[in-house]
């Protein structure tokens, strides 16, 4: 059973990445022609992330249909009962991963995002594609919502929010990680690094390995080997 080749699943996720091309086209000229870098992007997000959040709010910021469909992958193989993801934006890969989740019989998927508007536009995107049993959508700063580091154990992480973040999220939830959890890191840039110096030693129980989606910015699969 694939539920991302038919019905509502595939019908949501292709008009929302049509929606998000032309939504981010902006963002990403930007990049291309230079008047917009990374550094500048990560230069802000440290000065003030909410601020950035708030002014990037119709952007969709998604992972791409290659990430997703590796998503949708990880999680049916690694058959979770629970997912946790940082980042929900607008639900694309929220979307991948509940799919995932719905194809191997159900689980649960926890997702957070800042802004509230974008919550709001992902749990009726996630109704649309038939998934919000398996979904709670938390809205406000990652490092609250997921202090209970979700109920039970915590099978597979996507961290795809505030770049500067992902290693204090993935040590909330780390307590509850079970080995062989897969981490999953879309664009894992940062200004300190901090985030992939810590999931690339192996004495803090993690194998990680770079991947070669494109655009490449920094695309990550580390597993939990503690």
């Amino acid at each position: 059973m694939d539920s991302l080749t038919t019905g509502p699943v595939a019908d949501v996720l292709a008009q929302l990445l049509v929606a998000a091309e032309a939504a981010d086209r902006p963002l990403h000229d930007g990049f291309a022609n230079g008047s917009y870098s990374e550094v500048q992007m990560l230069s802000e997000e440290a000065g003030d992330f909410r601020k950035l959040y708030q002014e990037q709010a119709d952007y969709f910021l998604n992972v791409s249909p290659d990430m997703g469909r590796f998503l949708y992958l990880c999680a049916r193989s690694r058959r979770p009962r629970q997912v946790v993801e940082f980042g929900t934006s607008f639900g694309i890969s929220t979307i991948y991963l509940a799919s995932a989740l719905s194809d191997c019989g159900g689980g649960r998927l926890i997702s957070t995002e800042l802004e509230p508007a974008k919550a709001e536009r992902a749990r009726e995107n996630v109704e649309a594609a038939g998934l919000a049993d398996l979904v709670e959508i938390r809205v406000g700063d990652a490092r609250e919502t997921l202090r209970d580091g979700g109920e039970g154990d915590v099978d597979m992480v996507l961290l795809d929010g505030a770049y500067m973040f992902y290693l204090p999220v993935l040590k909330l939830l780390e307590p509850k990680l079970t080995t062989g959890a897969p981490v999953v890191a879309d664009n894992a840039i940062d200004l300190s690094n901090a985030y992939l110096d810590y999931v690339q030693e192996p004495r803090n129980g993690y194998l990680t390995l770079a991947l070669p989606f494109q655009p490449y910015r920094g695309h990550y699969l580390s597993v939990y080997t503690a």
